[in-house]
């Protein structure tokens, strides 16, 4: 069956227009219905498997080729993040606007080209071809659906995983991983007119913070590159006339490391009354020498990508397999105010994804 079974752009479209932001499992389980759908009446042979978790769906699409042969695993999430302030953007962030050779809108770089592109050329595959595609929700929000497919995808013998972010069609070899924190301060409360007889909690925060900029032992890979460390979201207090006694900071850590000694340092800190650990991914990498790699149509990067994605839920569960991130869409629109997709683009990683699965089929692993 040839790639062009599917509308490729009226399915970026339809996806786009779906609001399935992280967290609404209803919105990406009805996503992963929809794609499920096409791809079935594009080719019926594909099997199907879903999770069984209400709240965090996920479905694995294979042909019912001979299990023991290696598979080639496409891995997309089809949640996006929140487009914040509508009134920001120039076009229906829901939209899916066709103009300018773009589509428009919220999740079209990120990744519901990247989805579709996957999804067209494993409807087009051989059913005697090797290949899977795995649908993934709350990606955004720490890989949730990839780890709950886990033990699935850990039933297959992989051979080698494509992740289709967006990477503007070149291949990423890799990316850092995240340790996203709850750090807790406690105080005791006292009135506001007299703080001397409490102690103030968002104080005792903010004085963590100052230190961590240069207390934090952040760590270098020569392709990874540097840790960071981003205190994304932070409370204390309950209103202006009381001393408050709790306070909080989400904090998001990307690691090359095992993110050990960032942890052991939070929880070091005299002020700090409790750490839990909301987000623990492990950094990916894989070898440019690869074989596998080398042979793919496309440019290979030569850093890696700035944002985690799922490979590192499935990278303890794949082996040795190669994995790469590599699909359409500009990462500098990546949940930005007017995030779009080149059409141009879409189409070239849907001939790109069709031409590797081809060669997966022939048995020449490339």
């Amino acid at each position: 069956m040839a790639v062009n079974a599917l509308d490729t752009v009226g399915l970026v479209r339809e996806l786009v227009r779906r609001q399935t932001v992280s967290g609404n499992a209803a919105g990406q389980r009805a996503a992963l219905g929809a794609v499920t759908e096409v791809l079935r009446a594009a080719a019926p042979h594909l099997q199907r498997t879903d999770g069984t978790d209400p709240g965090q769906p996920w479905t694995l699409l294979s042909t019912p080729t001979d299990p023991a042969r290696p598979r080639l695993l496409l891995a997309c999430h089809v949640d996006t993040v929140p487009a914040a302030d509508p009134a920001q953007w120039q076009r229906d962030p829901f939209g899916a606007d066709l103009e300018a050779g773009r589509v428009w809108g919220r999740g079209g770089s990120d990744m519901k080209a990247g989805l579709v592109a996957a999804a067209a050329a494993v409807a087009g595959a051989d059913p005697e071809t090797p290949v899977a595609l795995l649908l993934t929700s709350d990606e955004e929000i720490g890989s949730k659906g990839a780890a709950a497919a886990a033990a699935a995808i850990a039933g297959l013998r992989v051979g080698a995983v494509v992740v289709p972010e967006a990477t503007g069609n070149q291949v990423v070899l890799g990316h850092r991983g995240a340790l996203w924190l709850t750090v807790r301060a406690q105080g005791v409360a006292a009135h506001g007119s007299t703080p001397q007889l409490g102690r103030n909690a968002v104080l005792e925060l903010v004085a963590v913070l100052g230190r961590a900029g240069a207390g934090l032992p952040l760590s270098h890979d020569p392709f990874l590159g540097g840790e960071t460390w981003n205190p994304g979201v932070i409370a204390g207090g309950t209103v202006p006339n009381v001393v408050p006694d709790r306070a909080e900071v989400v904090v998001d850590q990307r690691t090359v490391g095992d993110g050990a000694a960032l942890l052991d340092w939070w929880r070091a800190q005299p002020e700090v009354a409790a750490v839990d650990v909301l987000v623990d991914l492990p950094a990916v990498q894989t070898p440019a020498g690869d074989a596998w790699v080398t042979a793919l149509p496309a440019v290979v990067r030569p850093g890696p990508a700035s944002y985690f994605t799922d490979a590192s839920v499935l990278r303890p569960v794949v082996g040795d397999a190669p994995i790469v991130v590599w699909g359409p869409g500009t990462p500098a629109v990546m949940h930005a105010v007017d995030e779009y997709v080149e059409v141009a683009e879409l189409e070239q990683a849907a001939a790109a994804f069709a031409e590797v699965v081809r060669r997966w089929g022939g048995g020449s692993g490339a």
